[in-house]
């Protein structure tokens, strides 16, 4: 990923910054630093892009299930009403509906879960890497002071 090579190259930065004589500080250029900061900012909307996809992913994922959902329980009342003529049928046509609609609702509630996971992963390691890079900007800022 582009980001964590500009994370690495801003710690090179600071690694190979000219040490100042007794004490911790570390002489940089100040230019250099701004640009690598100014291309973590264009990489990060990317990331933010990408969270977005997920979730209108996700979205239209439970969309098409929930379709499907309706689809299948239109099929199954479809069914359900040519075997009205015979009280045994009628019976067994309802059976099915029921199972049919709790196996939609089971796929559904899978694709919602599974989605669900992916995008929270997705968040959770763009939250790590915001942290870092803030951590590194906050880091540096108090390096400057």
């Amino acid at each position: 990923m582009e980001i964590f090579t500009l994370l690495e190259n801003l710690e090179e930065v600071l690694t190979g910054g000219a040490k100042v004589p007794f004490s911790s500080k570390v002489l940089v250029d100040a230019e250099e630093l701004r640009e690598i900061v100014e291309d973590i900012r264009e990489k990060l909307p990317d990331e933010l892009r990408q969270a977005k996809w997920v979730k209108e992913e996700r979205q239209r994922i439970l969309q098409d299930a929930q379709k499907e959902s309706e689809e299948i329980i239109k099929e199954a009342e479809t069914r359900l009403v040519s075997m009205i003529d015979d009280h045994e049928i009628t019976k067994q046509a309802m059976s099915q509906k029921e199972e049919i609609i709790e196996s939609a609702n089971k796929v559904s509630r899978e694709i919602s879960m599974g989605t669900r996971e992916y995008a929270d992963a997705l968040l959770e390691r763009l939250e790590e890497i915001l942290k870092e890079t803030m951590d590194v900007i906050h880091h540096n800022r108090k390096e400057l002071k």
